[in-house]
């Protein structure tokens, strides 16, 4: 991570249309420009020069942050929701209940998002998404 500003890393899949809505919106809060989005899916994506796999990254949403440490699920979210200027509701997503809550609903979905989304390959069970090509210039 080679930006001065930047506060978190993320790896999104942007083949994934629900994934793509948050960080395209994302994007447009990130005025001061702390967030970095690394698309997982864009051609040439080496998950190897991360020392991850794909089916790792593919998983649930990973976050890097500035010290190379590396976040997962929700907590995610709550760097990338404080990064744009939502600290307090990121804190509030660290209550014991809510914090548990988000969590189980989070890896729901990961589990099941690319069935959601309609992007299984019916050849493997849903292990490997269906690759499209996708128009980039619309990030």
């Amino acid at each position: 991570m080679n930006h001065p500003n930047c506060e978190v890393e993320v790896f999104y899949d942007g083949e994934c249309p629900l994934c793509l809505r948050e960080i395209r919106m994302l994007r447009w809060m990130d005025r001061k420009q702390r967030i970095l989005f690394t698309d997982i899916a864009r051609e040439g994506f080496s998950p190897e020069a991360y020392g991850k796999g794909m089916d790792e990254l593919m998983g649930e949403i990973h976050g890097r942050l500035p010290d190379h440490t590396w976040i997962t699920g929700v907590e995610v979210f709550r760097r990338l929701y404080s990064a744009v200027g939502f600290k307090t509701l990121a804190r509030i997503t660290r209550l014991p209940i809510l914090s548990g809550l988000l969590d189980f609903g989070y890896r729901a979905f990961a589990k099941y998002r690319l069935r959601l989304t309609g992007r299984c390959s019916p050849s493997d069970g849903c292990k490997t998404p269906l690759r499209r090509k996708r128009d980039i210039s619309q990030e």
